[in-house]
């Protein structure tokens, strides 16, 4: 495979990026580093040993050594960064959310279709190995119908988290909890069992004064039928993240680590003998692949050098944001709302 040279915009989450291209250092090369506050940039770039710095978005879309550009920017600036990032002929890695509304997502995917380019959302949480080993169990089809699936995160931040920053504002984190902290939580129901069918949700403002909401409790029904229950919080002392999923053959509970649930160590119960022989014997298959950032970015490095198909893609980026925009909608309206969202519906402008 050819070395992807990377330009990194936004030295915030920007720095894990970073860290974890240069843990891939055959596949990738990080050469520019962008961020618009003043010396953060010649900062990182020192940290790291990169040759180049600059204060201009503008500047790293014009570099002729930069194939991808990570944009790792506060959220409001994520569309218009990925769709100038595009138009300059570089492939795109962006963090969550992509855009503000599905409406832009669709944008974002033509975009990336008329440039000839690759659009990458960033997901890192699906390639921890406890949540990789369940994918590998449901896609066997060992373990039967989902019934119920239940997720928790439970997380704690105290009000400087907020203060000062983009965070906590319809118009720059372009959401509060649901869109910036549990996204990746909810990803992974989507991940594991497919589509949503209908959400029934509650959401509030219970802990700290900002303007959007850090608190929701939501009844999910999925289209294979299956029902799915999601608890979030900013205000746990405790700082904890659960998935549960009980199918017909398998119950399966992922460990509790706030950040990083979806690594080992997870819990798989079989239901019988039988179904226990088989479960052991896909398991004990398994290979485990490098997980989070460095997991998602090898496999992105490989889907551009074999013309394949994305580990994660800008649909899985729709069906991410559908599933928000639901959440919300079905919160303002106090009723259940359907899913998908059709163009036709004022929540698909976001």
């Amino acid at each position: 495979m050819n070395k992807l040279r990377v330009g990194v915009v936004g030295c915030g989450i920007g720095r894990e990026h970073i860290a974890a291209f240069q843990k891939l250092p055959d596949l990738f090369e990080v050469t520019a580093v962008c961020d618009s506050g003043p010396g953060k940039a010649p900062a990182v770039a020192g940290e790291f040993g990169i040759a180049r710095a600059t204060t201009s978005y503008d500047e790293l879309c014009r570099l002729d050594d930069v194939d991808v550009i990570a944009v790792c920017t506060p959220s409001y600036l994520h569309y218009e960064q990925s769709l100038q990032a595009l138009a300059a002929g570089k492939h795109v890695i962006c963090e969550k959310p992509v855009a503000k509304s599905l409406r832009q997502v669709d944008e974002l995917a033509t975009a990336a279709e008329k440039a000839q380019r690759r659009l990458m959302p960033v997901y890192q949480y699906r390639f921890g190995h406890g949540a990789q080993k369940l994918k590998l169990l449901v896609d066997a089809g060992v373990a039967g119908p989902a019934y119920l699936t239940t997720v928790e995160t439970a997380w704690r931040r105290r009000l400087p988290y907020y203060d000062g920053t983009w965070r906590g504002k319809w118009e720059t984190e372009l959401g509060g909890a649901l869109v910036t902290l549990a996204i990746h939580a909810h990803d992974l129901v989507t991940y594991i069992l497919g589509p949503v069918a209908n959400v029934y949700a509650r959401t509030a403002t219970a802990v700290n004064p900002i303007e959007t909401e850090d608190t929701l409790s939501a009844s999910l029904q999925m289209a294979d039928g299956s029902l799915c229950s999601l608890a979030v919080t900013t205000g746990s002392v405790r700082e904890i993240s659960r998935h549960r999923f009980c199918f017909a053959n398998v119950t399966a509970e992922s460990c509790l680590e706030p950040y990083s649930n979806t690594s080992d160590p997870w819990q798989f119960d079989a239901d019988t003998p039988q179904a226990k022989a088989q479960i052991d014997e896909l398991l004990a298959g398994f290979v485990p692949l490098p997980e989070r950032y460095v997991g998602q970015f090898s496999r992105f490095a490989q889907a551009l050098a074999c013309n394949t198909e994305l580990p994660v893609t800008i649909h899985d980026a729709h069906v991410s944001l559908e599933l928000i925009t639901a959440l919300y909608k079905s919160s303002g309206a106090w009723q259940p709302v359907s899913v998908p969202i059709r163009p036709d519906d004022e929540w698909y402008e976001g």
